[in-house]
């Protein structure tokens, strides 16, 4: 049997801005456009529905992330500030080369730390979460070996 995990979805309220910082980060823009009407609403179970969304993936090719901003229906629940012990989706964690670097590119773009530091694990990783876009987690490891 072959697996693969195609990709991770987030939902956002400003799409530009979310793409524009997963482009920082190092992802490219697969596709941006309109996902709507009833077929795309029997999957996910909401009916008629208007989502724009973008797709991105990472360099290597092997994942990507899809970005949604729903027109209609109305988002009805917000999850972006729950605590990393809260249940449900808890963050997306990405592979960096240079994690100073990717760092300092990205709270230019208004992330935040979620501690004071990057951590380092051991001799094998540097590590730390940020929230970027609409506070939305993301963790960052460099291997250190």
């Amino acid at each position: 049997m072959t697996l693969r995990m195609d990709n991770v979805g987030i939902v956002v309220e400003d799409l530009t801005a979310a793409v524009d910082f997963f482009a920082e980060l190092g992802l490219e823009l697969e596709f941006r456009g309109m996902v709507e009407g009833a077929w795309a609403g029997s999957v996910t179970g909401l009916g008629d529905q208007s989502v724009e969304i973008a797709m991105l993936r990472t360099p290597d090719g092997h994942g990507r992330l899809e970005l949604s901003r729903f027109v209609h229906p109305d988002v009805i629940a917000d999850h972006r500030t729950a605590p990393v012990n809260a249940l449900g989706y808890l963050r997306v964690m990405f592979a960096v080369d240079d994690i100073d670097d990717t760092l300092e590119r990205l709270l230019a773009r208004g992330a935040q730390l979620v501690s004071t530091e990057v951590i380092r694990y051991e001799d094998a990783y540097r590590l730390c979460y940020i929230r970027g876009p609409e506070g939305i987690l993301l963790g960052l490891a460099q291997q250190l070996v």
